[in-house]
């Protein structure tokens, strides 16, 4: 052994706290995005069935909800919600007292240090649960941006701190830049899901938010899991468009998409952790087949390593809780 000579990379191994000096990825509270469902109706708190730990929050258990979220540490939520009423134009989405807009009024006048996310879509909104205006069963592009654009509006007009559109329609970001310039919020920063695959790990989510397609599925404008290039193309177009975060949705699938999308744009990057990447750890857990605090904390610095500075992840109050 004298006489071979080799690199002793186990020196900086030795202790947790030498571990920790030498760490070079770092997740955070801070890092953390809360995605909340909020309802129609009063007293309600119910369990999202394939979400376990996730729940339909009335607006009257909102402040407890969100007293939780606030103790925890974390600075960040999105918000979702599931109206009452529906139909083929989605409305609700862009109404003054939608159930996202009194929502957000809500949080920002309790808590208004806590940044709102108002997710921009209409599928939550519409009969046939589809994110643009349909005809003849073909999702229309131009006209719904006009739809997005008033969306957007309204909820900046009821505080939101950013606007996260989630369509996938092309000319979205530029469509609601245009209408937020125009209406006096120049300062509203726009959280584009730019780079959104037509995934199988969206289920527990369709569930959540009562949106499921009520007719064929949303792979015309969602984009093929098969592909690379035509993700840093969506990514380089809502850049010229406006957008000021790029979300990479869903996250743990496409981590070499979402070290692309870093590298080439200087943007903040937001992984999107979606349900279907919660609900398995959570199924797996409860059946004791996996360290739950282990495996999520790797999950999410594994995030971080591969170029997020942010992270929605259902897990956020989870993750808040181990890091304190």
């Amino acid at each position: 052994m004298k006489d071979i000579m080799f690199n002793r990379h186990r020196r900086l191994r030795q202790t947790e706290n030498m571990r920790s000096l030498v760490r070079e990825t770092h997740l955070r509270k801070e890092d953390l995005i809360y995605p909340l469902f909020v309802v129609e109706g009063e007293n309600i708190r119910n369990a999202v069935s394939s979400m376990p730990g996730v729940f339909h929050i009335s607006m009257d258990n909102l402040k407890a909800e969100m007293d939780e979220i606030v103790s925890l540490g974390i600075k960040s939520i999105i918000l979702f919600g599931v109206p009452a009423e529906k139909d083929d134009l989605g409305k609700q989405a862009y109404h003054e007292h939608g159930i996202v807009q009194r929502a957000t009024r809500f949080v920002k006048e309790l808590y208004p240090e806590m940044v709102v996310v108002a997710d921009t879509c209409l599928c939550q909104y519409t009969s046939h649960g589809h994110c643009g205006i349909v005809k003849e069963g073909k999702i229309l592009n131009d006209p719904t941006l006009d739809l997005l654009a008033k969306t957007a509006i309204s909820q900046a007009e009821a505080g939101a701190d950013i606007i996260a559109p989630s369509n996938m329609m092309d000319g979205f970001v530029a469509a609601i830049r245009r209408g937020l310039d125009e209406a006096g919020f120049t300062e509203v920063p726009i959280m584009s899901y730019a780079v959104k695959y037509s995934s199988s790990f969206y289920g527990p989510f369709r569930d959540a938010a009562h949106s499921t397609p009520q007719f064929g599925d949303r792979r015309t404008y969602q984009m093929d899991p098969a592909n690379r290039l035509e993700a840093l193309r969506e990514a380089q177009s809502d850049i010229e468009e406006g957008a000021d975060f790029l979300i990479v949705k869903p996250a743990l699938s496409y981590m070499d998409i979402m070290r692309e999308v870093k590298d080439r744009f200087n943007a903040p990057v937001v992984a999107y952790n979606v349900s279907g990447e919660y609900s398995m750890v959570k199924a797996a857990a409860e059946n004791g087949w996996v360290n739950e605090k282990e495996i999520v904390m790797e999950k999410l610095t594994s995030m971080k390593r591969a170029g997020a500075d942010l992270i929605i992840t259902y897990f956020a109050k989870d993750a808040a809780g181990w890091l304190s």
